[in-house]
């Protein structure tokens, strides 16, 4: 390529991967807004038909779950099937929230359906969030250490000529010792995290995994523009696409729903139920995760060999008898 066109593609090029990465990251936050987002309602059908046809008049911003009672809503809540509930009792409504599930979450529903009347709504937080991180801001931010451990892990097999089993082995190892640091950091050191350690040690080692394997297996396929690609897909999408910081049901589609699929943000439901609910709603994360972990590390053992299959030219035909 010559130098004039060098320049253009540098002046073209890096503005474009700008652009994208600030849609990217701007333009999820900037239409944060309830979207179905599970709610519940809870107590005597009579006394709650009111306050669920308020909510239902609200242009699609709540789904609406119905409990009998308080007890029945708070483990919906606890078991991660609602972000919070409305209750109805004979000293009038009240509002349970769990902000370890999402603060501006809590925020958001204490202001939209607490504010009712003149008087604020009472509100419990059911699932708190622990007094070393109130905002929850420590779990927030460890998807971002996350997917840059799998981007290096990927580009560190990559550029040191690791193959096959070798460079799985690497790759299995990063990710264990990724995720025993970041529980002693996020548990152990600033008490962030309030769940089992070892599960939480596992499951950011299985957020790393999924990156370094994703990166580290198209590179295999892909040479050096397998890289480009995996920190597309695990950095420029899955992060802010994640909804760890807000909540996928905040986000605009498709968003939302292919944020869930990519790691960072599959791995960020998964810390938190794991730190926060006791492992309650897990099983989607998981599979999520371990499909990309089984896929990358099936592309670190196999990319050379299709790759090399692919570029070996076919033997010539035979010319024709003449």
């Amino acid at each position: 390529m010559s130098h004039g066109r060098s320049v253009i593609a540098v002046v073209v090029l890096i503005p474009a991967v700008i652009a994208f990465a600030m849609w990217a990251f701007l333009w999820p936050n900037a239409r944060l807004e309830p979207r179905d987002l599970p709610l519940g309602v809870a107590g005597p059908a009579q006394a709650t038909a009111p306050v669920t046809a308020e909510l239902e008049r609200r242009d699609g911003a709540f789904e609406i779950h119905t409990y009998a009672d308080e007890a029945a809503a708070r483990t919906a809540i606890e078991e991660r099937e609602v972000y919070g509930a409305v209750v109805v009792t004979q000293k009038g409504p009240r509002l349970l929230t769990a902000s370890a599930a999402s603060p501006a979450v809590a925020e958001l529903l204490t202001d939209a359906v607490g504010e009712r009347g003149d008087r604020p709504m009472p509100t419990k937080d059911v699932v708190p969030l622990p007094d070393e991180d109130p905002r929850g801001t420590a779990l927030n931010s460890s998807v971002l250490p996350m997917s840059l451990a799998g981007i290096a892990m990927g580009a560190a097999v990559t550029g040191l000529g690791l193959r096959g089993t070798r460079a799985a082995t690497a790759v299995l190892g990063a990710a264990t010792a990724v995720g025993l640091v970041a529980a002693g950091i996020a548990h152990s050191w600033l008490g962030a995290l309030a769940g089992d350690w070892w599960a939480e040690a596992g499951s950011f080692a299985l957020v790393a995994l999924a990156g370094g394997a994703t990166v580290a297996g198209l590179a295999a396929l892909l040479g050096a523009g397998g890289i480009g690609l995996g920190a597309l897909l695990v950095m420029l999408l899955g992060n802010p696409f994640s909804g760890v910081a807000s909540a996928p049901e905040l986000l605009p589609e498709p968003a939302a729903a292919l944020g869930q699929w990519l790691p960072p943000g599959a791995g960020g439901q998964l810390l938190r139920s794991v730190a926060y609910f006791d492992g309650s709603a897990v099983g989607g994360p998981l599979v999520t995760l371990g499909v990309w972990s089984l896929l990358g590390l099936a592309l670190i053992s196999f990319g050379p060999l299709v790759k090399r299959r692919t570029a070996t030219p076919g033997p010539p035909l035979a010319a024709s008898a003449t």
